[in-house]
């Protein structure tokens, strides 16, 4: 299973760098990119969908038993109980606007379990990624979740849903700053994920992700010593998730506010 899971592992981070040097030649010719609008600052471009046609071929030729799931086109039903994950582009958003915050995520789970998370931000060349049981890791080094038990230490990385109100995460943000910290958003929930496992943020929260932009960033928090809200097995592929993450002294604060924010108890 070890074996399995690490040749899993390497396969996904070889595919998301070249995914990501494929999106890599769209983001430096956005003139003659065509982009549309799939709801309020909800967008996809030829970029992405062209991407994740490119990483689902990948995927079908190495694990051709294998389902997939996708953000940008119709899931594949799979016999292997593996199913990979994937957004061509997170941060789509910035994608189209020339930011360079954005990046490729593919995870794999199992019966509804996430065995491994990659996350490769191609603009800075940063590959974050780990498996089940084997830690995390940036570009080869070790990474760790923060440390820190005050909000004060550090910033907090907060995302907004289109299926939750937006009220809410104004209530979180206010909450957040009373208590000393700082809220930080960069339009790529997966980033940000990646970012809290690597103790660059003290935690990320977003009151529903779908499951490709949460899933491998949640593995990787887990793998780098942090702490995440669980996931529904049964779920969060076809329906998504609340994310509540962060350093394992700094998540049960995150999760008291998150109850006041969100108007939910454990």
């Amino acid at each position: 299973m070890t074996h399995d899971l690490d040749d899993r592992m390497h396969f996904a981070i070889d595919l998301a760098r070249r995914a990501g040097e494929l999106g890599l030649k769209y983001f430096r010719d956005l003139d003659n990119l065509t982009v549309e609008s799939k709801g309020h600052q909800d967008l996809v471009s030829e970029g992405d969908r062209e991407v994740e046609l490119f990483i689902r071929a990948a995927i079908a030729e190495a694990y051709p038993q294998d389902g997939i799931v996708g953000e940008e086109h119709a899931a594949v039903a799979g016999t292997t109980g593996h199913v990979w994950v994937i957004d061509p582009i997170d941060g789509t958003a910035n994608f189209v606007r020339g930011i360079p915050a954005w990046c490729v995520v593919i995870a794999c789970a199992r019966d509804g379990e996430t065995e491994v998370g990659v996350i490769h931000e191609p603009s800075t060349d940063e590959t974050f990624y780990g498996r089940l049981g084997g830690g995390a890791f940036l570009n080869g080094k070790p990474i760790k979740a923060s440390d820190a038990t005050s909000l004060s230490e550090g910033s907090v990385g907060t995302g907004l849903s289109n299926r939750a109100s937006t009220t809410n995460v104004v209530v979180l943000i206010g909450l957040i700053m009373g208590e000393g910290g700082v809220f930080y958003r960069n339009a790529s929930g997966a980033l940000m994920l990646a970012y809290a496992a690597s103790g660059r943020l003290l935690g990320y929260i977003e009151e529903h992700m779908n499951a490709w932009d949460c899933l491998a960033g949640m593995l990787l928090v887990e793998e780098a010593g942090g702490t995440v809200l669980k996931a529904d097995p049964k779920r969060v592929l076809g329906q998504g998730t609340r994310v509540i993450t962060g350093g394992k002294h700094i998540f049960p604060r995150l999760q008291l506010l998150c109850e006041t924010a969100f108007g939910f108890t454990r």
